[in-house]
């Protein structure tokens, strides 16, 4: 059995379980320590999941070709779509209050937050004066700077630094595969937050996190149709109607499997044979999409931030919610394309703002749900920007993407 479906399995098993608990006078917090587990096992692969992928995601761009026009335009595409997936989804959030009233007694919590600082301080402490200090105090970003300076140092120091980059890839390797390991917990966890929000919250708090999940999808269509529609007519001239069918393979393997490097085989073939896009473009742009372009999950980061503020009372001011934009954008840098890893680097965004981290513990039992059309929001807007960069490069075959064919071979994965 899939384990999206394990977890949906657990999930409704947890609410059912809850509720009788509620109505039978048990008390449905025994099961609270299922999920706390499942979290602190997740809490334990951050820092080195962020060191490794972001590091990596660096040094992606090493070939000079690609630091040019194509990889300028890139990047600044992959920004600022991630920056506006963020401030939606925390105008979202804002604005229909998905966690006000969501638990009396999370809003009862006494939270001590630092007194926010201004926006020069942010920008001086996100720089580590000691990396090592960094990764094992967790402080989040500036392992991301660290990084990132890092990545760009192997790249020019060249075949000098392939041994370092080796070691990296290699422990990049490795934490991939020790959170494939801990997102086989997840079906238990998932039953055990759910047990406890069912039994010890109500069904008040089931409902607020159903309307936090449907505000989500309704961000994620609304950016689908105004942004990922607005850049394929206005900016490439293109018809979007023609693009859909085309990804549509990618898009129903991305939200089946969670997970954007697991649709970017498919994505590849969509883009190339389906939209016409050149294989230069498309093996540049696809891979580094894959991994440093996140909108779905920038939507979520966003959206959670401020549900969490709202369950706990905390108001956020504008610096709070400036750091909360920047940290998710550099988070989304070091976000690998695999189930999980968005819920996961939700916890660098929340601790950046000194949001309690326990926060995630309800958000967990519904993730799932939330990564299915996140996924493949991340998906198309990596295609987007391929097709509209080799619109504008001359590399798109125009024949080719108005008669996009919509089934591909793997196309029910």
């Amino acid at each position: 059995m899939k384990l999206w479906l394990q977890i949906i399995i657990a999930m409704i098993a947890g609410i059912l379980v809850g509720t009788v608990m509620n109505l039978t006078g048990y008390n449905a917090a025994i099961l609270q320590p299922l999920g706390t587990v499942f979290l602190e096992l997740i809490r334990m692969l951050v820092v080195l999941l962020i060191f490794a992928s972001m590091t990596l995601g660096v040094c992606g761009v090493h070939d000079p070709k690609k630091l040019g026009r194509l990889g300028i335009k890139t990047l600044l595409f992959y920004l600022i779509t991630t920056v506006l997936s963020i401030g939606l989804g925390i105008a979202f959030a804002t604005y229909f209050e998905p966690g006000i009233g969501f638990s009396e007694e999370m809003a009862q919590t006494p939270i001590t937050i630092t007194e926010p600082q201004s926006l020069v301080d942010i920008f001086k402490s996100i720089v580590p004066s000691n990396p090592f200090a960094s990764l094992v105090s967790g402080n989040a970003l500036q392992i991301i700077v660290f990084s990132a300076f890092l990545g760009v140092a192997i790249n020019l120091t060249g075949e000098k630094g392939r041994p370092l980059l080796e070691a990296i890839e290699s422990l990049a390797e490795v934490m991939y595969h020790l959170t494939s390991i801990v997102m086989k917990f997840a079906p238990i966890g998932v039953f055990g937050i759910m047990a406890w929000v069912a039994g010890s919250l109500g069904f008040g708090a089931m409902m607020k996190l159903a309307q936090f999940v449907l505000i989500y999808y309704a961000a994620c269509l609304l950016f689908v149709g105004i942004v990922f529609f607005g850049i394929l007519r206005l900016i490439a001239g293109l018809n979007p109607i023609h693009f859909m069918k085309g990804i549509w393979s990618a898009v129903v393997v991305a939200f089946s499997t969670g997970s954007s490097s697991a649709s970017l085989p498919v994505s590849m073939q969509c883009v190339h044979e389906n939209l016409g896009v050149s294989k230069n473009i498309t093996s540049f742009v696809l891979p580094l999409g894959s991994t440093i372009n996140m909108n779905g999950t920038a939507i979520f980061q966003g959206m959670a931030a401020i549900f969490i503020s709202q369950a706990y009372g905390i108001h956020l001011d504008i610096y709070s919610i400036l750091t909360i934009v920047i940290t998710a954008t550099l988070s989304a840098v070091g976000t690998a394309g695999i189930p999980g890893q968005g819920f996961i680097m939700m916890s660098v965004v929340l601790t950046s703002v000194g949001l309690p981290f326990e926060g995630l513990f309800v958000l967990a039992a519904v993730d799932r749900l939330r990564d299915m059309i996140g996924t493949a929001l991340n998906v198309m807007g990596d295609a987007v920007v391929a097709v509209t960069i080799a619109k504008q490069e001359g590399e798109l075959d125009l024949d080719c993407y108005c008669q996009a064919f919509v089934e591909l071979e793997g196309s029910e994965a």
